[in-house]
């Protein structure tokens, strides 16, 4: 079951306060007027959808043009949006340079606010919210949305460090996910399982290699502006930052039909210049995961009672879909086919020349008993001689030395006792002479850490 998490409500910031009474559009379109002087507003409509920490209100003014207000409920709202006004005209330029395939708001004036803070107006874009439901409908919006996200993830860092918002490395992003869980867990309302599930990814640092890029941060299909098959415009920049790249697809992952998913992570790879990242839909599994987490310290925070109720709710639901499923990251290891070895026997397999294998195996084994017959008439003689050279004789009771083979020793013998190793050392005819196994200094990579064999080098 796939359920569509709530992306649009969950945000988490280091300073909450007490939020302020929303602002009906009456008086947002009066900032309007005050952030662009002249401008004759002649009707008002609800936003396309309301935000939790902005009052957000769409105007047209008398030419028929169309203008967004977004005015911040509390100051942290409010410092967001000081942020995202820096990084909307940076990313503006980009738009301009064709660095990215879409547009993005354009600040055009402002209204003070008289708690503090200020509102910010800019023009209406166009476009709808994008249907999650159409992306199974063929591949070609599914691919859009992958190549307007890899655009973001290829600009540079400093578009949105310059800006003053929060940077990250992967190491750092990490513990920050981390403290967010442990935070989380302190309330008592995350299921045993779930945390378990949560920070064995954490934990697991493979899943954590990767280039931090700028990431939107809160993507949702609300924010994600269509016409036609073409992503037109993303909204809602104030929790942009430099970090993990997973966080920009994770809502995908929640919501998207499954059949639109390789359309959109195929094109996603391709528009970016970067190496694979093997562990990207993990992380972005594990975001998915996260922002109900993210939802209840929403909740905790504000002490709203209802939003808290609805996500134990939702993490008891997802506590249920995840039990027995696979860690986050695991994948079924590959085990490459290999022929089976034919045995030797009237089932046999016959070679590239039709003859079968036991047959020579058969012919040859006779050739060599006749010709140790044929040894054994030469040798032997009435009294246990052997002719040699021409008439000179060798008791054949002294025979001729073996010829010399290094001795070499069993690991057990080197250390003095009986180890495991000894069973498996190989043992000729003449006991004199042990094969041991030699062990690695260090296990071979694989499934376990059983040491494998090598044996020792032939000498002359």
């Amino acid at each position: 079951m796939r359920r569509t998490l709530p992306w649009r409500k969950v945000t988490y910031r280091g300073v909450v306060s007490e939020p302020n009474a929303s602002r009906s559009p009456l008086a947002l379109a009066a900032l309007a007027t005050v952030a662009l002087p002249g401008l004759d507003v002649v009707a008002t409509r609800p936003p396309r959808t309301p935000g939790a920490d902005f009052d957000v209100v769409g105007v047209m003014d008398a030419t028929g043009s169309r203008w967004i207000v977004r005015s911040p409920r509390d100051s942290a709202a409010g410092a967001a949006l000081e942020g995202e006004v820096a990084l909307l005209e940076a990313l503006g330029r980009a738009a301009d340079d064709d660095l990215l395939t879409f547009e993005v708001p354009r600040p055009a004036g402002f209204a003070p606010l008289p708690e503090g803070g200020r509102a910010m107006v800019y023009p209406e874009l166009r476009g709808k919210p994008l249907p999650v439901e159409r992306l199974a409908a063929g591949p070609g919006l599914a691919a859009q949305v992958g190549r307007a996200i890899a655009s973001l993830h290829e600009l540079p860092n400093t578009v949105v460090s310059d800006a003053g918002l929060p940077t990250y490395d992967a190491d750092a992003y990490r513990r920050r996910r981390l403290a967010e869980v442990d935070e989380a867990a302190a309330t008592g309302h995350i299921p045993p399982g779930l945390l378990r599930r949560w920070e064995h990814a954490l934990e697991d640092v493979t899943l954590w290699r990767f280039r931090a890029t700028p990431v939107h941060g809160d993507l949702a299909a609300e924010h994600v502006l269509v016409v036609d098959d073409d992503v037109v415009g993303i909204l809602d920049w104030s929790d942009a930052r430099v970090a993990d790249p997973a966080d920009d697809l994770a809502w995908l992952l929640a919501a998207a039909p499954v059949e639109s998913l390789d359309a959109i992570l195929e094109a996603y790879a391709l528009a970016r210049t970067e190496r694979a990242d093997d562990q990207l839909t993990a992380r972005a599994l594990l975001a998915s995961e996260l922002a109900v987490a993210r939802w209840l310290m929403h909740g905790v925070r504000h002490r709203d009672g209802e939003i808290i109720d609805d996500a134990v709710q939702m993490l008891r639901e997802l506590d249920e879909e995840v039990t027995g499923q696979p860690p986050i990251g695991y994948s079924e290891p590959v085990i490459p086919d290999v022929a089976p070895v034919p045995e030797v026997g009237e089932d046999a397999a016959d070679d590239e020349d039709g003859v079968d294998a036991a047959d020579e195996r058969a012919d040859a084994d006779e050739a060599l008993a006749d010709d140790e017959d044929r040894a054994d008439e030469d040798w032997d003689d009435d009294d246990g001689t052997a002719d040699v050279d021409g008439g000179s004789e060798v008791d054949q009771a002294q025979p001729a030395a073996a010829p010399q083979r290094p001795a070499w020793r069993r690991t057990s013998d080197l250390a003095g006792d009986d180890s495991d190793t000894a069973e498996h050392a190989v043992v000729e005819d003449d006991e004199d002479f042990i094969v041991p196994d030699y062990e690695r200094t260090q296990p071979r990579r694989g499934f376990d850490d059983t040491p494998t064999t090598e044996f020792p080098p032939h000498r002359a």
